[in-house]
C-alpha cells in the first residue's frame, strides 16, 4: 500500500512538471556599447511563457540603484511574450559597468532569471581636466665641498 502511494505521488507531480509555466528571455546579456555620461541607457527583453500555464513574473532586482527593471505585472499566458525594460543611468562615475536585474517568477524549473547589462560610461564632459603633477619631493644636494679624512 505505501508503495501504491508513492508511486502515485511520484506520477502526479512528474506530470505538474509537464504541464507548467516556464520562463525563457529573448537575451540574456546585453552589451550597450558606450553610453554618454548624465544620461541613461534603456534596452527591453521580451520574457516568453513557454509553458502551457500563466506566467507570474512577480519581481525584478537590480544589482544597484542605478539600473530600473520595469516588468509586466499582469500574467503571460501560454506561448505569448511581454517586454520587460531596463534603464541603466550614467550619473554615478565613467568606465566599464556589468549589473544584473534578477528576475523572480512562478516557473517550475527556473524560478529566478538572471538578465545582464554591461557597456561603457564616457567620461564626463564637465570633469575638470587632469592635470600633470610634479614631483614635489626635495632633492638632496651634493655637497660642493670635498671632504678629506685620513
Amino acid at each position: 500500500m505505501k508503495k501504491l502511494l508513492l508511486a502515485s505521488a511520484f506520477l502526479v507531480s512528474g506530470l505538474t512538471l509537464l504541464s507548467a509555466q516556464e520562463i525563457e528571455l529573448s537575451e540574456s546579456n546585453v552589451d550597450l556599447g558606450n553610453v554618454s555620461f548624465g544620461g541613461k541607457a534603456i534596452t527591453t527583453v521580451q520574457i516568453k511563457n513557454t509553458g502551457d500555464k500563466p506566467l507570474i513574473i512577480s519581481d525584478a532586482k537590480a544589482s544597484c540603484g542605478c539600473t530600473v527593471p520595469t516588468w509586466p505585472k499582469e500574467p503571460i499566458a501560454p506561448g505569448k511574450s511581454a517586454a520587460m525594460t531596463v534603464e541603466y543611468k550614467t550619473t554615478s562615475k565613467a568606465g566599464a559597468f556589468n549589473k544584473t536585474v534578477t528576475i523572480s517568477s512562478n516557473a517550475v524549473t527556473e524560478g529566478r532569471k538572471i538578465f545582464r547589462i554591461k557597456g561603457i560610461v564616457d567620461q564626463n564632459p564637465n570633469a575638470p581636466a587632469a592635470t600633470a603633477t610634479k614631483d614635489t619631493k626635495p632633492v638632496a644636494k651634493e655637497s660642493s665641498k670635498a671632504s678629506l679624512k685620513k
